[in-house]
């Protein structure tokens, strides 16, 4: 562990900055901080939950406790979390009003308000919300990431809400992990892609003067949650030092890079350091290398958990010391105001360097000037588009794009007037579309958005003949609890139909209560299935699922399956129009979809893994014995892939490859193709991914048409994290591949890079 001392000068920005420093900002975030006592200092550091406002009602603040909260402990920060709970964007606004009025009467500093903002206005019961990430993810289109921020943060400020703890770019790749549907799946490139869109459409091209319509990000997990040894929430994880640089902190280095003005801690721990006491990552890795002048908070009473879970420190007062010391800025202490005390007195002892406090002040309150609250703590503006047509609108394009067809025997697009039995626990759920974090934390949004479509519903209004039998339900509060006594009801309407509608998969969780044993689908719902392809009638499954559960022995008893993972409220007419035909399916897996328990992995495994190896002879098309790969999905449609170029057949580290490949629909319908571009490493001094992605596009094909997709590939992409943790570019062949086209080309020199970042 690093000393207090150097740890509070480890804490200023060195370096070229993240984020440009301007000038205005910094002159008003230093004549507040001369003004400011150690108890309105400590305030500023401690972020509480709303509950600990609310009166009775849980709609209104209750004056004598916000009076203690603000008057007394000078509380800088109030976040909205609740299980069961949401308001309507008036009442919320009306509450942070009434805490910002209080806030400048008793301090003459504004409060800063946030919101678990997921995947759109996620805690206001009449905002819009778009499809989760893992389902922006796979429609492989930077464009969704983008419309869904811009309309996140545009909701979320007319709440006079102004700070989203959104994205999430935690590396989904371990399928037992119960938050991997909140990220953008598995891979480092795809999920940096897509959560710098969304970072830069939150906040605006200007970091240091957001407007009234965007909103501050808190990207979050820092870092390394995704994939903890055991596979349940908030458990250690082991990484090696060098994927932890390559692959974990890239997407966090790319919305770092790209403004992003706050930053969410990991609940766990790495390699046997709680992260949230974590000196380098902290401080090292974020603060001094990269110059970033941002906010740390802790996630939910995570600095307690030192002491009471991890057992790094003895008591409240040592946790708080270490965290504030490693580089946390704001303690997210949702409901004891004490946390304030325990700062002071750390201060007064010299436990915690007054450097270091007034660095982490700074950052509250630079946060707050580059938010306009000094200037305007609540504003008054009309925001016409909210819960507009437009957002419904784009949420719905994005439901479509993201749904994936794995399998089709030909019953696809269902028939006109093909007699249809929709079955299984997720066909009548509209809270099972939406999945966690949807008006409450585990998405009880049944609750409050009747007027949208269960998948029953939206196939009932698409096609005549539709008859509905749940066959399996879910049933209490345990999120696995389900009731199967009506599989020989459903059987028996299965018999009078066509074709079979399955719709299986999971029921909402969030966290920790989505911990489970067993990533089999639940044997119930694999009772159904099996019982409903014993009448020899075509079963089409409908997978409604965070997490790809294992379906290896029903798959085969299936005409068809498609994945909607959590496509919200507009997913189920999205499907309706997609299995009728109205519209053709275009996503793509995002993640791994695994075929046996003992065999999890991701797609770019070692190629010292891969079970077809022969005589040190590679296949780097050939993939492990899984039930679909990562970047699979049908469509209706063909594409053909041809004439894969790269510009040079040589090049060296400072170098761009420029390749193109062309694309034609050769099947009878319009369609939509994501064209993904991987490349592996041949010989390297670690043993080499077998690929990875390294550029997709998405692009629209009229039948007959052929289209030149173009990528620019940095050669410094190619580089890898080496044994010694620098960054290296090696001498060597590479092949680049697409589509089934592959290329070769080689690295002329070897480049070893100082800095830690490239």
């Amino acid at each position: 562990m690093l000393s207090a001392a150097i740890l509070g000068a480890a804490c200023a920005p060195k370096g070229p900055q993240a984020i440009p420093a301007d000038s205005e900002v910094e002159a008003k975030v230093e004549k507040v901080l001369k003004g400011m006592t150690l108890e309105e200092k400590a305030g500023q550091l401690v972020q509480l939950n709303i509950s600990v406002l609310e009166d009775d009602t849980r709609e209104a603040i209750d004056p004598a406790k916000l009076d203690r909260i603000i008057g007394q402990y000078k509380v800088g920060s109030i976040l909205n979390v609740m299980n069961d709970h949401c308001h309507s964007r008036e009442v919320t606004a009306a509450m942070v009003r009434q805490i910002q009025e209080k806030s400048m009467e008793k301090i003459g500093i504004p409060c800063i308000y946030g919101l678990d903002m997921i995947h759109g206005a996620s805690y206001l019961s009449d905002g819009s919300l778009y499809p989760q990430e893992i389902n922006l993810a796979a429609t492989f289109n930077r464009e969704y990431p983008r419309l869904m921020g811009r309309a996140m943060a545009y909701e979320t400020r007319a709440a006079q809400v102004p700070w989203v703890f959104s994205p999430v770019m935690d590396l989904g790749r371990d399928p037992r992990w119960p938050r991997i549907w909140e990220s953008y799946g598995e891979d480092p490139y795809l999920q940096a892609q897509m959560a710098r869109e969304e970072t830069v459409a939150i906040q605006g091209e200007n970091p240091n003067r957001i407007d009234l319509e965007h909103a501050a990000v808190s990207i979050k997990h820092f870092m390394g949650y995704g994939v903890p040894v055991s596979g349940k929430d908030r458990t250690p994880a082991i990484i090696a030092e060098n994927d932890l640089r390559e692959k974990f902190f890239a997407p966090f280095l790319a919305c770092f890079r790209a403004g992003a003005l706050t930053a969410m801690v990991n609940s766990a721990s790495i390699n046997g350091i709680p992260t949230h006491c974590n000196a380098l990552l902290l401080s090292g890795w974020v603060k001094e290398q990269l110059g970033w002048d941002g906010l740390l908070v802790t996630d939910w009473a995570d600095i307690d958990n030192l002491f009471n879970r991890d057992h790094v420190a003895a008591d409240k007062h040592e946790a708080v010391a270490m965290g504030i010391n490693a580089g946390i800025d704001m303690i997210m202490d949702p409901y004891d105001p004490e946390c304030c005390n325990v700062i002071i007195d750390l201060v007064k002892s010299g436990r915690i360097p007054e450097s270091r406090l007034n660095d982490a002040v700074r950052r509250v309150l630079r946060l707050k000037v580059r938010l306009g609250l000094f200037d305007k703590p609540n504003w008054d503006y009309a925001y016409p588009e909210f819960a507009s047509e437009k957002f419904a609108r784009e949420s719905y394009a994005a439901a479509l794009e993201s749904e994936v067809l794995l399998k089709n025997n030909g019953i696809l697009p269902l028939k006109e007037n093909a007699s249809i039995l929709v079955t299984g626990p997720n066909a009548n759920s509209l809270r099972t579309l939406n999945g966690g974090w949807s008006y409450t934390w585990q998405g009880s949004a049944d609750d409050y958005v009747p007027q949208y479509n269960t998948i029953l519903e939206a196939l009932q209004r698409r096609f005549p003949k539709v008859t509905y039998a749940p066959g399996v339900k879910y049933a209490g509060e345990d999120w696995q609890a389900e009731d199967a006594s009506g599989i020989a009801a459903a059987v028996t309407a299965a018999r009078g139909a066509d074709v079979i509608v399955a719709c299986i998969g999971e029921n909402t969780y969030c966290e920790t209560p989505g911990n489970m044993d067993d990533l089999n689908l639940s044997a119930k719902q694999k009772e159904l299935v099996k019982k409903l392809a014993a009448t020899g009638k075509p079963v089409v499954l409908i997978l409604n699922e965070g997490r790809p559960r294992l379906i290896g022995d029903i798959e085969p008893l299936a005409a068809a399956v498609v994945d909607v993972m959590l496509p919200s409220n507009f997913g189920a007419d999205a499907l309706a129009a997609l299995l009728s035909g109205d519209e053709n399916f275009s996503g793509k897996l995002p993640f791994t979809y695994s075929k046996h328990i003992n065999a999890l992995h991701t797609y770019d495994y070692k190629v010292s893994e891969h079970r077809e190896t022969m005589a040190g002879s590679y296949n780097y098309d050939a993939v492990m014995d899984v039930q679909w790969p990562f970047g699979f999905g049908l469509s209706y449609t063909e594409f053909a892939y041809a004439n894969l170029k790269v510009e040079a057949g040589e090049f060296k580290a400072g170098d761009v490859l420029k390749v193109s490949v062309d694309v034609s629909n050769v099947g009878s319908r319009a369609g939509k193709e994501a064209v993904l571009l991987y490349s592996s490493d041949l010989v390297a001094s670690l043993i080499p991914d077998v690929k990875r992605l390294r550029g997709f596009e998405k692009i629209s094909l009229e039948p007959g048409e052929t289209k030149t997709v173009c990528f620019e590939l940095p050669a410094s992409d190619l580089a890898f994290v080496g044994a010694d943790g620098r960054w290296r570019l090696e001498e060597g062949d590479f092949r680049l591949s697409c589509g089934g086209q592959a290329a070769m080309v080689r690295c002329t020199e070897t480049k070893v890079w100082e800095t830690p970042n490239i």
